[in-house]
């Protein structure tokens, strides 16, 4: 034991000074050597990391410090918070799919259970979960003990080595079982657990994201998903809503009035329609379902804001026959047989506004943010719903959760 526990303590001093963000993260977390009968490899509750000291033996130092940083993410990320309605091995799955690109591109070496798929890479445990399957035989390279089974029959695909385990007391209480071998395994937790959690590990993150900085080794891409993960995590319609709202504003208007009303001059309120433009990303990204939903939420807001929309679709070029034309009281629909399907560029939509002199009072950009940008911000709002991590790099950016 002191021998793993030794490569352990190395590991994460390793990462202290070479990762310092992520070793900040491990260190906030007791390492708790388990029970073998239910723990294979290791494992997290959201408060401590739990090991099985043959496993780690097995390791190498460089991919001890991968498992480390790999179940202190799953906190840092709360995963542990954001499962919801979702079957519990499929979201599982998906949320190591999320992980594993992040800590091989940060030059992480993982173990040979751990499995990343390129296709994923810069996605959210949110965006992969509805592309796996059903019936996905995979299994996670850890155990996620935060959560309790669901009844969904998919879920009987669970990790085996969760199969038969009965459920111990929670880290906090966790003491080495000697007759074991190791800690029992803790119980899940409660919603009350969760929400403090989560708000623990978003003030963990930000610090430990801080002090990386200043040490100037936080890589720009940790540095982006740490960005989008800090901001306010709003229903994207609720933003949606608040900006066009915004953008429909209501003024006072001074004008003069008759003779037959006096001739003192008091403010009358006016309501203003606004002109829309809605620009939607073909590029092959963006599902069909997706630009639905959008369209759906832009028609059931734009009655209320009296907006009137002008839509164009575009991937590198604009589409032949474009723009659409709608009126506040019309049915805000996609046209039959979108063009699209090749690469990405902004530019055409921002050209076309400057040749035609249109000038809207706001414009909405559904896309993934992959792509080139113009390089002036144009003197109008715009606001960029985006699928995925990419920033942008100007104007209002609404995360697409």
């Amino acid at each position: 034991m002191n021998e793993i526990e030794n490569k352990l303590s190395a590991a994460n001093s390793s990462l202290i000074i070479d990762m310092p963000f992520l070793g900040a993260l491990v260190l906030r977390m007791p390492l708790i050597a388990a029970d073998p009968a239910w723990c294979k490899t290791t494992g997290t509750d959201a408060r401590a990391i739990y090991y099985n000291p043959e496993y780690i033996g097995e390791l190498t130092l460089a991919q001890t410090q991968f498992v480390l940083a790999h179940e202190a993410l799953h906190c840092a990320l709360s995963h542990f918070a954001r499962r919801q309605h979702r079957i519990k091995h499929r979201w599982d799955l998906a949320c190591d799919l999320a992980i594993n690109p992040i800590l091989i591109k940060d030059g992480l070496v993982p173990p040979p259970e751990a499995f990343s798929i390129d296709v994923y890479e810069n996605m959210s445990a949110e965006e992969i979960y509805p592309l796996l399957d059903d019936n996905e035989d995979m299994q996670t390279q850890d155990h996620h003990l935060y959560d309790k089974e669901n009844d969904d029959p998919a879920d009987k695909l669970q990790q085996p080595n969760q199969s038969s385990q009965s459920q111990g007391s929670g880290s906090a209480d966790a003491e080495i079982d000697k007759n074991a071998g190791g800690a029992p395994q803790p119980k899940p937790l409660d919603g009350k657990e969760k929400e403090e959690l989560a708000i623990q590990w978003k003030q963990r993150m930000a610090g430990a994201a801080q002090t990386a900085m200043q040490a100037g080794k936080l890589s720009g891409d940790m540095a982006r998903w740490i960005d989008t993960l800090l901001q306010p995590q709003l229903p994207w319609r609720m933003l949606l809503a608040k900006h066009m709202t915004s953008a429909a504003r209501e003024d006072y208007n001074y004008t003069r009035p008759s003779r037959r009303e006096g001739s003192a001059i008091l403010p009358s309120l006016r309501s203003n329609q606004i002109d829309l433009v809605v620009v939607i990303d073909t590029s092959g990204s963006i599902s069909n379902a997706e630009m639905q939903l959008f369209v759906s939420e832009v028609d059931s807001i734009k009655g209320q804001t009296r907006s009137r929309i002008t839509l164009q679709v575009c991937d590198n070029k604009l589409a032949d026959e474009g723009p659409w034309e709608f009126e506040y009281w019309d049915e805000f629909a996609l046209p039959e047989n979108l063009p699209g399907g090749g690469g990405t560029s902004f530019k055409p939509v921002f050209e076309w506004l400057a040749r035609t002199g249109k000038r809207p009072d706001l414009l909405i950009y559904f896309t993934d943010a992959q792509g080139k940008f113009p390089q002036l911000e144009p003197e109008f709002n715009v606001i960029w719903l985006v699928k995925g991590k990419q920033p942008v790099p100007w104007g209002q950016r609404i995360q697409l959760n």
